[in-house]
């Protein structure tokens, strides 16, 4: 089972709430995504309209398909119901929140994104959560080798 994961999304942004979506991809490009050749540094999600779209993601060329005029970062459209889309909307503007791709992934056969509404981290948290983590690292390595 293939995952493509978005490491920076974490690191940056404290995520409130995630959701489950389709995206809409031709076949090749289906190929190239369960081959794990996939990309979604420096991608994030748009609301146009009454529309959803992952922008900026890269979806590798697939090797033996025809790749004359395909384009690696297009926009594509994400799959929501239509009530999804409103309450994603309105959260954005009431809360100042954004929405970014966590990850991606197979489920049954189909191609899923996951996207998360979250809240930009400052720079003083996420150095917090650095030296946090390297604290319990220590205390998890001096109990271990006490025993």
């Amino acid at each position: 089972m293939m995952k493509i994961i978005n490491k920076r999304a974490f690191y940056n942004y404290e995520i409130l709430k995630s959701l489950e979506t389709g995206i809409y991809l031709n076949g090749a490009e289906v190929k190239s995504i369960k081959g794990g050749r996939m990309s979604l540094e420096g991608s994030f999600v748009k609301i146009i309209g009454s529309e959803v779209y992952l922008v900026n993601a890269e979806i590798y060329a697939y090797p033996y398909a025809r790749p004359e005029g395909y384009e690696a970062r297009r926009t594509r459209k994400l799959l929501l119901h239509k009530k999804e889309i409103l309450s994603l909307k309105t959260k954005m503007k009431s809360e100042k929140l954004t929405i970014v791709p966590l990850e991606c992934y197979n489920s049954h056969g189909w191609v899923k994104m996951k996207i998360g509404l979250a809240k930009g981290k400052k720079e003083y948290e996420k150095r917090e959560k650095i030296k946090r983590r390297d604290m319990d690292r220590e205390v998890a390595r001096e109990l271990r080798g006490k025993k």
